[in-house]
């Protein structure tokens, strides 16, 4: 099978194409220095690609300005889809949607779905009407804006990131003092209204899945251990503990995989994370992340339905992490979305293919 490997890279890399294209891109106004966080190293992409040439024929497409014309002219049977775009609210949607208008068939969940995760406030909606639970939470930009239900500490999120862009440690704020210096600071940075939610006191984790239906499978959970960061650090994920603090060179010990649980909490996280999964319209994959409240109930915090995959275990990136606590090579958890694809397209010989190669 032909497969595209629709990505976006942080530096310039060489794609096997007759034009190569620009990387140069023009930075938006409120350029910030994590603009790129999102976007994956040519490692990784060359991890990806490897993981994809094992099994099928790979074409690498950077999601520029000339995707659409070189998608139409590959006619890939397949895009294994890792692009996060860079403009605007839908920028994770743009490629998805150029191949739905391709008919290209693609891995991942659909433009409509990954716009909604994208936008933190829209996620909790959906969350919220469908009983899912998740933090009290208001979109702001003035600390009088708050709800009188809501109680400090609060956490403040720019509500159109991902990758903890402005989430910093700053984000977790005691007072409205602190509260309007944060949504100042995210509105002057990311020209966005902030989420406002409560801060849960309880213990963190993500949750890597793959499938569809009734065939979504669960992966061992990943549990954080705060204690493991910078004495003073606040107790959150923040861009400090996942970009700064947690280096390749010295990776922080501070995730857990598999996470220690009892049977009945670990039930209980797998089945609000099956619920947002299904709410929200996730597709082949998706991490989604969950703290737990004062009572100890598990919340959904977030869901990355384009998770990162960064293929050095130093490297600490947690879907690839619950993919060899399961017992998955990266080229197997690769292979196995690449299956939980095709068997939602009635790809049937390659599903057998993908299967002969997990055994």
């Amino acid at each position: 099978m032909h497969i595209a490997l629709a990505f976006n890279v942080r530096e310039e890399m060489v794609v096997d194409d007759d034009q190569p294209p620009s990387y140069t891109i023009d930075e938006p106004p409120g350029h910030t220095d994590d603009l790129y966080a999102e976007w994956d190293d040519a490692a990784t992409i060359q991890a990806v690609a490897d993981a994809l040439a094992s099994q099928h024929q790979v074409s690498l497409v950077n999601a520029d300005l000339n995707a659409f014309e070189t998608f139409r002219r590959l006619q890939p049977d397949l895009v294994f889809n890792i692009a996060e775009g860079l403009y605007g609210a839908s920028r994770e949607a743009q490629i998805p949607a150029m191949l739905e208008m391709l008919q290209i068939p693609y891995t991942g969940s659909d433009p409509v779905t990954l716009g909604l995760c994208l936008d933190k406030q829209r996620t909790k909606e959906i969350l919220t009407f469908n009983n899912v639970p998740n933090p009290r939470f208001a979109c702001i930009s003035k600390a009088k804006e708050l709800p009188s239900g809501m109680r400090f500490p609060l956490m403040v999120k720019p509500t159109l990131e991902g990758s903890s862009k402005g989430v910093t440690d700053k984000a977790l704020v005691q007072d409205v003092a602190a509260l309007q210096s944060q949504l100042d600071w995210v509105w002057q940075n990311y020209h966005q209204p902030a989420l406002v939610e409560e801060f849960l006191p309880g213990r963190e984790f993500t949750v890597a899945m793959i499938g569809n239906g009734d065939q979504v499978e669960v992966l061992p959970i990943v549990e954080i251990d705060f204690a493991t960061l910078p004495q003073g650090a606040n107790p959150i994920y923040s861009y400090e503990a996942k970009w700064l603090w947690d280096t390749e060179a010295a990776p922080l010990q501070i995730f857990q995989c598999p996470a220690p649980l009892e049977p009945m909490l670990k039930r209980s996280i797998e089945t609000v994370c099956r619920a947002a999964y299904q709410h929200l319209g996730c597709r082949d994959w998706c991490r989604i992340d969950v703290r737990l409240d004062a009572d100890g109930q598990p919340n959904i915090i977030e869901a990355n339905p384009l998770p990162g995959v960064l293929p050095r275990p130093e490297q600490n990136s947690c879907f690839p992490k619950a993919a060899r606590a399961a017992g998955l090579s990266y080229q197997q958890m690769i292979l196995r979305v690449v299956e939980a694809a095709c068997q939602r397209l009635a790809i049937q010989s390659e599903v057998d293919n993908a299967r002969r190669c997990l055994l």
